[in-house]
């Protein structure tokens, strides 16, 4: 699990170790350089010779840059240092020009840009709060100009986070300098993990400099063993029942192919059996599947909203008043999320929403709170963590990366490996697979996995599943995303 922590948690960990002298500022720019020596080996150069430019501001992102730039002209590179912002990390300002890095006057920093095959950006801190002012707004500008129309685009190396990015709230509200990667420092940070922040950081490697930040993440993202560690995996006293058993409110005359595509997502997310109350469409989806039982039963969860029509959408009533009732987690998807804005003051956390960033600014309108999509869009954290608590929900935004959040326990950030997925009928199928977990969690849904707030846990492994049934290097359609879960789920499970 990649746990990111808050930046003023960062600083109050950090406090005690440099008070006691622990060399963080050596190791975290040994890190720095070692992962830009690395990215000049990938693209067939080597350090000695090699330009490369420091950015560097006065706090220790800027100290660990220009530590990390004298290392490097140890090494034999040719080091420029640019100091834009008009103060500079003493100690590392002189290691750098006793290494015999060169200072860049602000009137030649275009020109050493074009010039150098690296940058190491250590322009801000993490305190720093979008958008930049000011000359460094400007300068931003300039070197992202720069980066982006050169005929050899250079490595742009990030220190702990890209300048001009929301640290702790993932937003990106004015001009950013985009990382080809981003060294950060102990632990991530909110930003590197969540939009639209995130999309600006290239490859996040975390190193450990010998910090570590106590308490639960701010922001979390699962791979493959975490989610392994949150399956339901069956045994030989296991039946079809006690798999769980996932009751489908979904498709319509309308659109038949959402109720086949829930249904194969929570066939292939290993639900013991599927129950499918949506007359209309039954006959299709038998056909498809012909394992599905059709009508009311005996259900651990319930999938309702996918492919759902305004119009038939209080049909959707009774099998939600039926799982709130008897405490069993329901997933409430598509149409079916226009029955919460109106009652349902307080569901509880297993009640799961999945709306697109359009269908949450339309229900948190409903409850009083005035964002828009483009808010929602800007800033996915505290839209999630705002609609969970609003609503006691767990709340899936889905989107590029869904954004996950319970009332308590961190947001989840799960990114899409391949963005084919972004595909008509992706979201049943991901209904559907969420719904077999949920079953699978059963009455151990408190207890399921090693992590926090449940359901946000299990919504999250479902995103992970996702994703991975999805990763493609041409485009995919969504029954092929359902077809491809068991090998996801074997791939989690196996490695």
């Amino acid at each position: 699990m990649l746990r990111a922590y808050r930046s003023s948690e960062v600083a109050a960990a950090e406090r005690p170790l440099i008070e006691a002298g622990v060399p963080l500022m050596e190791r975290a720019s040994f890190a720095v350089s070692t992962a830009v020596a690395r990215e000049l080996k990938a693209r067939g150069h080597h350090v000695a010779g090699s330009r490369i430019l420091v950015l560097a501001g006065g706090g220790n992102n800027g100290g660990d840059a220009l530590y990390a730039g004298a290392y490097l002209a140890r090494r034999g590179a040719i080091v420029d240092v640019a100091c834009p912002a008009g103060n500079v990390h003493e100690g590392g300002y002189a290691a750098a020009i006793d290494a015999g890095c060169r200072t860049v006057a602000d009137n030649e920093l275009a020109t050493a840009a074009r010039a150098a095959g690296a940058w190491i950006d250590g322009l801000a801190g993490i305190g720093l709060r979008p958008p930049l002012r000011d000359p460094l707004a400007s300068v931003v500008a300039m070197l992202e100009t720069e980066r982006a129309t050169s005929p050899d685009e250079p490595i742009v190396v990030a220190v702990d986070c890209p300048t001009g990015i929301g640290v702790d709230d993932g937003g990106a509200s004015g001009p950013v300098l985009r990382a080809t990667v981003t060294v950060a420092l102990a632990v991530a940070k909110p930003g590197l993990l969540a939009p639209p922040a995130s999309r600006f950081c290239g490859r996040v490697e975390v190193v450990d400099i010998g910090l570590s930040v106590p308490g639960l993440p701010a922001v979390a993202a699962l791979g493959g063993s975490d989610v392994a560690d949150v399956l339901r995996v069956p045994d030989a006293t296991d039946h079809k029942y006690t798999r769980g058993v996932v009751l489908l409110g979904t498709g319509s005359a309308e659109y038949p192919g959402a109720a086949v595509l829930t249904a194969g997502g929570a066939l292939g997310g290993g639900a013991g059996m599927v129950r499918l109350d949506s007359p209309d469409v039954a006959s299709l989806v038998l056909r498809t599947y012909p394992e599905v039982v059709t009508g009311m039963g005996r259900a651990q969860a319930t999938v309702i909203g996918s492919g759902v029509p305004a119009t038939d959408v209080d049909r959707l009533r009774g099998p939600l008043d039926r799982a709130l009732a008897e405490n069993y987690p329901v997933v409430v998807d598509a149409g079916a999320l226009s029955l919460l804005k109106d009652g349902y003051e307080d569901l509880p956390s297993t009640a799961v929403l999945t709306p697109h960033a359009g269908e949450l600014a339309e229900l948190l309108s409903a409850r009083g709170e005035g964002l828009t999509r483009s808010d929602i869009e800007a800033a996915p954290i505290r839209a999630v963590r705002l609609a969970a608590t609003v609503t006691g929900a767990t709340i899936v935004l889905k989107g590029g990366t869904d954004v996950i959040a319970g009332p308590d326990g961190p947001v989840y950030a799960q990114p899409a490996r391949s963005h084919w997925r972004a595909t008509a009928g992706a979201g049943d199928v991901y209904a559907g697979l969420l719904g077999a977990l949920l079953a699978g969690a059963g009455e151990d849904l408190a207890r399921a996995g090693r992590g926090y707030g449940q359901p946000a846990l299990l919504a999250a492994a479902a995103s992970w599943l996702h994703a991975e049934a999805a990763h493609s290097d041409g485009p995919i359609r969504a029954g092929q995303i359902a077809e491809r879960l068991p090998a996801a789920i074997a791939q989690a499970l196996h490695g």
